[in-house]
């Protein structure tokens, strides 16, 4: 970097095989262990020495073709959602601004796996926007298009630096549940299951705001926490929240007075 606001710098790059281990601390100690003798072949100063978040030797990948006619529900056939979906991405793919929100509900998936894994959400995180950004323009991570069948297809490619051994991994009883029950013997097949499930949370999100819109869901997620802060238990957290919706007042004193109501002896 030939004009950096100190002057000119260079950067080395040490490529790691990491294997199965997230890699972060296996990184760290070698660049730092590296440092004297590439001052003694530079003549140089090695000042930082420590790894990138921007793990693009390290990629996973999921993909997938959708039937047209599994995507007709209601009143919306498969060729609109198909065109719908593909429009959503589009816009995604243009502008920045929706791109961080397209993105970052792609991330809702990525990082519940991540973190249920006890790796290093944060990192795949920070990987993930700056890979959005490679062009010099922020865009949509993902990929949808239609074939000539006219079924919906979707890609999703990504840095995916997580590991299966080292770090809470192999310490936390969740974070080893969470492992066995994937049934993954490599760190490899671990991160192709996490980008398969940010690309599904990707066609969800999507495929609700080109028909019904996103609120609906949303909506009824928050009515279910109202009837819940409201003090509705069990059978009555449904039906109290099915209500509030109906009645497009989910409100807290709306849900005491359902409640109240309820409870009234007859």
């Amino acid at each position: 970097f030939p004009d950096s606001p100190v002057g000119p710098f260079l950067v080395l790059h040490l490529i790691y095989d990491v294997r199965d281990a997230m890699g972060a601390n296996a990184v760290n100690t070698a660049v730092e262990r590296l440092a004297p003798q590439v001052e003694s072949i530079t003549g140089g100063r090695v000042h930082l020495r420590i790894l990138s978040n921007l793990a693009d030797r390290r990629l996973a990948h999921a993909g997938c073709t959708i039937p047209v006619s599994e995507l007709a529900f209601g009143s919306y056939s498969g060729p609109d959602v198909v065109q719908g979906v593909i429009e959503a991405w589009a816009f995604a793919a243009a502008d920045p601004y929706r791109a961080a929100t397209h993105n970052k509900g792609i991330m809702n998936g990525v990082d519940a796996v991540v973190i249920a894994t006890g790796n290093d959400w944060r990192a795949v995180e920070a990987g993930a926007h700056a890979y959005a950004a490679r062009s010099g323009s922020y865009t949509s991570l993902s990929t949808w298009g239609q074939d000539p069948n006219g079924d919906l297809v979707g890609s999703l490619e990504m840095p995916m630096a997580v590991g299966i051994i080292g770090g809470a991994t192999k310490v936390h009883p969740s974070a080893r549940a969470a492992l066995k029950l994937m049934g993954v013997r490599t760190a490899a097949e671990l991160a192709e299951i996490i980008v398969s499930v940010g690309l599904a949370q990707n066609l969800a999100a999507l495929r609700a705001l080109a028909t019904e819109g996103i609120q609906r869901g949303h909506m009824s997620l928050h009515a279910r926490q109202v009837a819940i802060a409201a003090g509705a238990q069990d059978e009555q957290i449904n039906r109290l929240a099915e209500q509030m919706v109906a009645e497009k007042t989910v409100r807290i004193d709306r849900a005491a007075e359902i409640l109240e109501a309820w409870n009234q002896p007859e």
